[in-house]
């Protein structure tokens, strides 16, 4: 049994890290509130772009935007893996990293494929991959200074390499925020972007351009692309406060409970410390009475 000095000391850390947990699960839901508010007013916004952008394949004949449509032969692959900055979220970081490791090893074996990470958990795990995978970093801080023109910057930046043609497809690997308790794994394609007949969603709807269908469509198809980016973090970032706290509110229960245990160890210590001196003193008068 440790002694005395030990326990106490442990008692005393335990306690320490406790005040930690407890402080973060605070933390990060003061956090998840504002992050849930952003993803729940964006995604009526989200989704109804969406059925537009689904809609509109079916009568693109805008020849400058044919090329988010079209359906090539895959060899090169970008996906966007998306992360978070920071740990202590559970398996937040680890369920992305293993779902987009999956992808690569098996969906796109033999395929060039290229990881853009966002977030630093994602960044320094590819990263050490050496050259199994192509890694660019350029977006990898993008959380720490999350915002619609951040997100559009990446939305522009895949969007020009797959016009390029330097990418062929597009997966976004990201935690769908459900609610603070629940997270759904996700991968979405991005691009090219598919039909909603050919998706099995629903049917054809017309749609009636002012002033012209031309201008209207080369703004509108990229700003919904680069929403779906933006709308994809929010999510992710959401998710990450919900897993955190979660996390977070476990390690204090878990710190309590340690707390009762160690103490446990402390009382009994003390109560066999107590014992071996009474003995002690009871045998040594009795050796002096026996004199």
């Amino acid at each position: 049994m440790a002694n005395l000095k030990e326990v106490r000391i442990r008692i005393t850390s335990v306690n320490s890290t406790q005040q930690i947990t407890k402080a973060m699960k605070l933390v990060s839901a003061t956090k998840l509130r504002r992050a849930q508010n952003a993803i729940l007013q964006m995604r009526p916004y989200a989704q109804k772009l969406n059925g537009i952008l689904a809609n509109l394949s079916d009568s693109m004949d805008v020849d400058s935007l044919k090329v988010y449509f079209n359906q090539r032969k895959v060899n090169n692959v970008l996906l966007l893996v998306i992360t978070s900055d920071r740990g202590l979220c559970g398996g937040f970081n680890a369920n992305v990293i293993k779902l987009a490791t999956k992808l690569i090893k098996e969906e796109y074996a033999g395929k060039n494929v290229t990881v853009l990470p966002i977030g630093r958990k994602g960044a320094d795990f590819f990263s050490k991959l050496g050259g199994q995978v192509e890694v660019n970093l350029t977006y990898k801080e993008t959380f720490q200074n999350l915002n619609a023109q951040a997100a559009f910057e990446i939305g522009e930046f895949v969007l020009d390499a797959f016009k390029a043609g330097k990418y062929d497809k597009v997966e976004i690997v990201y935690n769908q925020f459900k609610n603070a308790a629940t997270q759904i794994l996700s991968n979405d394609a991005f691009l090219p972007i598919v039909s909603k007949q050919a998706s099995g969603q629903g049917t054809k709807t017309d749609f009636i351009f002012e002033p012209g269908k031309a201008e209207i469509l080369e703004e509108l198809i990229p700003r919904i692309l680069k929403t779906q980016v933006y709308r994809s973090m929010l999510d992710s970032f959401a998710s990450e406060h919900g897993a955190r706290m979660i996390a977070m509110d476990k390690a204090t229960d878990n710190a309590g409970e340690l707390i009762k245990a160690l103490k446990l160890e402390y009382n009994r210590a003390r109560q066999s410390a107590i014992t071996t001196e009474i003995s002690e003193i009871v045998g040594g008068a009795a050796a002096l009475s026996g004199t």
